[in-house]
């Protein structure tokens, strides 16, 4: 029963797809869900393999043992064991895999083989997703949750170590939309739906919202970060306004018992960037710290020659220290600070290298000076009424000084966020967690500015929620959860969600997920021109932004006795906003901006698969996403701007030994609508690196954009008056090929 009902809303979604024009996405994507099959062969003589670890001798459960390029083969039990049935045995050469180890090969002399696996340079640990509250496995939730582990974040600090935008921008249905040609800013899309419309956490803390949402991803750096937890579709029951598009929870590394850490990194790339970032962490029985530090300097780079730097002039310096207390064995304080100091400038590229000697037909200029402080603590006791209690918290202040020569003006933003939720488990069948929380956000502009914003504002919310996970079945989970908030400005907003697991076979799961969203309407956003922020009047008969969301996917994986592990994986999504809000020339004052609430919805819709291929140290990604997103409130011009239609993605990933590795990534990003309908063209990326390790240092070279793809090479972005331009909106690259070269040195004592 439970494989028809899921059957039948496959089926349903698929068919309202295929009448939105999605008719070769969905065949390409059903034919190749068809084309999987596998087959046993019989055979006659038994052979026990024994498989352990090479140091700790310990049996290995799950090591994969069989015959390359054939079916021949199974997995070892829980003793480390398993048997296969060879016709003759003796000459025959397995090849043995598990995860976190080096694969070998063994030629068999015998019917009884003990195999020893070294462990590989990096051991893989098991998966736990924070983000849904329940701390559960990630191949248990019924959430349908996209993970980058720690691995990610190690390479990605070898390519790009100021902050993770462009790993970000590599996850299936995700896009980084770059917002400006001079200041470098960009926005985190998810699901075609714009920046604003997706919520980003730090270790389960609403980090970056309204005016404090300027240049928060490109703050935020890998080397910092345990793993980043992704979940698309609207979200709002699991931690309130926002998430309508999906959010992005950070999750921070942690200090580990007896076993020091320490790490630093410097990089330099052909566009003239520089990074020096460190990051230490140690623990004992009751004291623990973390301590990240770094610092970021980007020379201004007018890449096309036009007279305007396309990469900003850039000064950064962060700090991140964490104190952990274990004053029990059950119970964990931390405590933490955040410090960002940040100097961005771009414009005229004379003016930015002579200041006022440039003379008066070089005058545009634009200067952002950042300042973000964050304090934040959570503590925990996992030992109260059977259960386990979480209190946490956290206070920002975040200023923004802007400066160009046309508008000056400046603003802090403070932010604030309280929960308590206690978890409990009811037998083997219920995980329930329930609590309640209180968050705001205040706007103070400074009055006194050249030009200051009109806007000033405050906000409020108390929510209360409740989720339980439910093992309804051993093959079926059920989460649902409610949430209920009240704004004090937009009242209340009931948020209910449910999330479906059904495992049809070993092999074989089907996830389904559903749930509604909000967003209270704030008069700045990433997308705005600096220019503009003097001129957007204030918020009134704005109506807060509601969603509703479904998702799913169906995911297909196999190991085979070769080694080779293969997952095929088909996703769909869909996103109705009501209410949606849009910026444009006040009625009666035309030269001002004001926000006015639309009547039809935003909808946006697709479908995303991909294959993956793993075998011994080779590892092969092909994805695809198809993304339908309409503005139903202009019928002149439909379509979501700068939501890409079509996007392809292909990575070869190959350990070549203990020292090199290499790998290769290309993308096509496919046409995208603007503003007033017009199609921009689709373009191609390729991306490719080395990496040498050995002993505690890691040496990569990096290439990205190898083929120079530059929109600038389409077109002018800069358009006169060139004292105070108008800029094309951006849909592709500005900063051209980019070399990077990075070394790393890591130590981590063992215990």
């Amino acid at each position: 029963m439970p494989q028809l009902l899921l059957l039948q809303l496959f089926i349903f979604t698929y068919k309202r797809l295929w009448q939105s024009n999605c008719r070769l996405a969905v065949l390409s994507c059903g034919i190749g869900m068809l084309l999987v099959s596998t087959t046993v062969r019989a055979q006659n003589e038994t052979v026990r393999i024994t498989v352990r670890d090479s140091l700790s001798r310990t049996p290995l459960v799950g090591a994969s043992v069989g015959i390359p390029g054939t079916s021949t083969g199974g997995q070892t039990n829980t003793s480390g064991i398993v048997m296969l049935t060879l016709s003759p045995p003796l000459g025959v050469v397995l090849t043995v895999t598990a995860l976190g180890y080096r694969s070998q090969q063994v030629r068999l002399s015998t019917t009884t083989v003990t195999v020893l696996l070294a462990p590989a340079a990096e051991q893989i640990a098991e998966v736990v997703v924070t983000a849904t509250r329940t701390n559960s496995r990630l191949e248990d939730l019924p959430t349908r949750v996209e993970v980058l582990g720690e691995e990610e974040m190690r390479e990605e600090n070898g390519i790009k170590p100021g902050n993770i935008a462009s790993l970000l921008g590599d996850i299936a249905g995700t896009q980084i939309q770059p917002t400006s040609p001079t200041t470098g800013n960009a926005d985190l899309r998810i699901q075609g739906l714009q920046g604003r419309y997706s919520q980003i956490l730090r270790d389960g803390l609403p980090l970056l919202g309204g005016y404090a949402g300027g240049f928060g991803i490109l703050q935020i750096p890998p080397l910092d970060l345990r793993q980043i937890e992704l979940i698309k579709g609207s979200s709002s029951t699991l931690y309130g306004g926002g998430a309508i598009a999906g959010l992005v929870n950070l999750v921070s590394r942690t200090p580990t018992l007896g076993s020091p850490h320490y790490s630093w990194t410097v990089n330099q790339s052909t566009l003239r960037e520089s990074n020096v970032n460190g990051f230490a962490a140690a623990r004992n029985q009751q004291l623990g710290y973390t301590m990240y530090g770094g610092f970021t300097r980007q020379q201004a780079v007018d890449v096309d020659g036009d007279g305007f730097v396309d990469v900003p002039r850039l000064l950064n310096v962060t700090v991140h220290p964490r104190l952990f207390w274990y004053p029990t064995a059950y119970s964990q304080l931390v405590v933490g600070y955040t410090g960002t100091a940040e100097s961005r400038r771009g414009g005229d590229a004379q003016r930015l290298r002579e200041g006022l000697a440039a003379g008066s037909n070089h005058e545009y200029f634009v200067t952002n000076l950042l300042q973000r402080h964050t304090a934040d603590a959570i503590y925990t006791q996992d030992s109260l009424g059977g259960g386990s209690l979480t209190l946490k918290g956290t206070a920002s202040s975040f200023s923004r000084r802007v400066r160009t020569n046309t508008v000056g003006f400046d603003a802090r933003q403070l932010s604030y966020f309280g929960e308590a939720n206690y978890l409990r488990r009811f037998g083997t069948q219920h995980t329930l967690v329930g609590g309640l929380s209180l968050s705001g956000e205040r706007l103070h502009p400074d009055a006194a500015s050249y030009t200051p914003l009109l806007n000033s504002y405050s906000y409020a919310t108390v929510g209360v929620f409740a989720q339980d996970d439910w093992q309804v079945l051993s093959s079926l989970t059920m989460q649902a959860g409610l949430r209920l908030d009240h704004h004090n400005r937009y009242g209340s907003f009931l948020l209910p969600r449910l999330a479906l697991l059904y495992k049809a076979t070993e092999h074989l799961t089907f996830r389904l997920n559903g749930g509604a969203g909000y967003r209270a309407p704030v008069p700045y956003v990433n997308e705005l021109d600096e220019r503009e922020y003097p001129y957007v009047l204030p918020l009134t008969g704005q109506r807060a932004e509601r969603s509703l969301g479904t998702n799913g996917d169906i995911n297909w994986s196999h190991s085979f006795a070769s080694g080779l592990h293969l997952t095929l994986n088909q996703g769909f999504f869909y996103t109705r906003l009501n209410h949606p809000s849009t910026l444009g020339p006040d009625s009666q004052f035309p030269l001002l901006l004001s926000w006015r609430t639309q009547v039809q919805p935003v909808i946006s819709q697709g479908l995303e698969t991909y294959v993956r291929m793993e075998a011994a140290e080779t590892e092969v990604y092909l994805g695809y996403v198809f993304t339908d997103a309409r503005r139903r409130y202009n019928p002149v011009n439909p379509h979501v701007e700068l939501a890409a239609r079509h996007k392809l993605a292909a990575v070869l990933v190959r350990e070549f030994s203990a020292h090199w590795g290499a790998g290769i990534e290309a993308s096509y990003t496919g046409q995208q609508y603007l503003n007033n309908g017009e199609q921009t063209p689709g373009y191609p990326l390729v991306a490719a690196l080395v990496r040498y390790r050995t002993g505690p240092w890691t040496v990569v070279l990096n290439g990205e954009n190898l083929f120079d793809y530059r929109q600038t090479r389409r077109e002018a972005v800069v358009l006169p008056p060139l004292d105070n331009p108008v800029f094309r909106p951006l849909w592709a690259p500005v900063e051209g090929r980019v070399i990077n070269l990075s070394v790393n040195w890591r130590f981590r004592a063992k215990s």
